[in-house]
């Protein structure tokens, strides 16, 4: 099994999905595109594709350049029924694929908050695998609509779109579920000043916001991860 992994931003870990894609015994090839690593051409040697988060906007072309190859690739590896994992950004660049529309600068929905799933997500073979309601971390503004042949699988408070599949296997993901406390409390001292300066309050009540979600998400988020890779 061979993954392709790219990544958008610094410190943007695989977390909980790496986690998986290790106990499958999973191939690894990470481009940091943000860098300028150059993606593959074509989705021909590989499994898999999971596009990770970023800071930027789906529809920042001028500024990362690779993001039209990016998007053209993801939908390569789609149309060949191979499995497509698109987390936060990720699951933007997943809808803009697949010709929904990127909708930017939205309030931040930040933390562990609850995500709920709809009623077709009962028999999705990777939603199915966690509770009807469930915290689970969140860093995002920006948010998409659904693609007109997505099967709409969770929403939140404040964003309705949270999670989605396209045909067998592919999904977008807004929420991080590969965001286990540790890679959060990595991100907080990384971020340290963002956060600061965005959710002071979060911070300062940070070690009772990891006793109460941190356990149940850590839970879900694996067993999320697990489901997806269970597909490839």
């Amino acid at each position: 099994m061979r993954v392709l992994v790219v990544q958008n931003y610094q410190d943007t870990g695989l977390g909980q999905v790496g986690t998986a894609l290790n106990e499958a015994g999973a191939s690894i090839d990470l481009r940091q595109a943000y860098l300028g690593e150059a993606l593959p051409e074509t989705h021909s040697d590989y499994d898999a594709i999971v596009v990770l988060g970023g800071d930027q906007n789906a529809l920042a072309d001028d500024a990362y350049p690779y993001l039209p190859q990016l998007v053209a690739l993801i939908k390569e590896f789609g149309d060949a029924d191979k499995a497509v994992l698109g987390i936060c950004l990720g699951s933007q660049l997943v809808a803009r694929g697949y010709g929904a529309e990127n909708i930017l600068g939205r309030p931040a929905e930040f933390g562990w908050k609850d995500v709920i799933r709809t009623a077709q997500a009962a028999s999705d073979p990777v939603l199915s695998a966690v509770a009807t309601q469930f915290p689970i971390f969140h860093w995002h503004s920006d948010t998409f609509t659904l693609p007109s042949q997505a099967i709409h699988l969770a929403s939140s408070e404040m964003t309705p779109n949270q999670a989605f599949r396209i045909g067998r296997a592919v999904y977008g993901i807004q929420f991080h579920f590969e965001a286990d406390t540790d890679l959060v409390d990595e991100w907080k001292d990384v971020f340290h000043d963002q956060i600061v300066e965005n959710y002071p309050d979060w911070l300062a009540n940070y070690a009772n916001n990891v006793a109460k979600d941190g356990a149940i998400a850590d839970a879900a988020g694996l067993a999320l991860a697990r489901a997806w890779v269970a597909l490839i």
